[in-house]
């Protein structure tokens, strides 16, 4: 039976409370938060990220908040390295790890055995120059012959461009480095978390958060970073929301067109972050509106 407290992750999709209850389990369990959506990593991508606010983290320590400026690309294999060792420093203090966040890879990342494929610089701006050429469509015939499975689920020129990439390198499918759903062994004991609800509820929540997200100055927050290089960010760019809220700065849209496009496109990821977390059958889904949510928990984790 190991001593180490166990890594509790709460996962499952946007605005089903993840953070509040993060908050609220690490005061409750004597916790501290680790910040798995990738998004939170960049410094000043605050209210489009619904990013805990100081007041909202009441005192609890957060970890990998806040550590990137926008014109750093996130890489899930530096994540990993950052998140395993706060896992540790936080165990060494005796208290509980609480992963908390939506990015699906990360989460895995942080905690299954997971293999990283080699990059090649030249290589990978060959291929860039390409897409930008002549578009995808070459590099996804390429996929088609010889990693069907990527190139079904692979929908982002960046992506494509990726798997054509480890191909070419190593010979091996890009889809043969997804992380198998085991545990890297240090990792261990794991308490995984997924918090469901009603999708007309969600869809609800996500359509009242991009509005409160405007009335508390989420146009400011773009023009701000816009200034900063915002859209020519390689990762931050991708962020949902802002680059519809750069398109109405720049005239391109209407306030209200954004602001539905925001809602549509949040309502999308949360489809897939169900898809992407459902899958792994070593979540304990609970109700996210559940009043008894961390009761709920602590009884998981006694039973384990």
């Amino acid at each position: 039976m190991s001593n180490k407290r166990p890594v509790i992750a709460l996962v499952g999709a946007t605005a089903t409370g993840k953070t509040a209850l993060s908050v609220a389990l690490a005061k409750a369990l004597r916790g501290e938060v680790i910040n798995a959506d990738s998004m939170q990593f960049y410094r000043g991508m605050d209210i489009g990220t619904a990013k805990a606010t100081a007041a909202e983290r009441q005192g609890v320590a957060h970890h990998l908040l806040d550590i990137y400026d926008l014109n750093v690309e996130a890489s899930v294999a530096t994540f990993q390295h950052m998140a395993r060792q706060k896992i540790a420093d936080i165990r060494s203090r005796g208290h509980a790890p609480i992963l908390t966040g939506g990015s699906g890879l990360y989460v895995r990342a942080a905690l299954d055995t997971l293999e990283f494929p080699p990059t090649n610089a030249q290589l990978r701006q060959q291929l860039t120059d390409q897409v930008a050429e002549d578009g995808t469509a070459a590099l996804v015939a390429e996929l088609r012959r010889v990693d069907p499975e990527s190139a079904d689920r692979l929908h982002d020129a960046r992506r494509i461009i990726r798997a054509v990439e480890v191909y070419r390198l190593t010979g091996r499918p890009f889809s043969s480095y997804m992380p198998q759903r085991e545990y890297q062994p240090m990792i261990p004991p794991v308490l995984q978390v997924g918090l469901r609800i009603d999708r007309a509820v969600l869809h609800d929540r996500i359509a009242q958060r991009v509005h409160q997200m405007i009335e508390r100055g989420w146009l400011e927050e773009v023009q701000h970073l816009k200034a900063q290089g915002l859209a020519q960010a390689p990762t931050a760019s991708r962020a949902i929301g802002y680059k519809q809220m750069l398109a109405y700065l720049a005239g391109e849209q209407t306030l209200a067109e954004a602001t539905e496009a925001t809602i549509v496109a949040t309502r999308r990821f949360a489809r897939r972050q169900e898809t992407w977390f459902k899958a792994d059958p070593r979540v304990h889904w609970i109700d996210a509106e559940s009043q008894h949510a961390v009761e709920q928990i602590t009884a998981l984790l006694a039973s384990d």
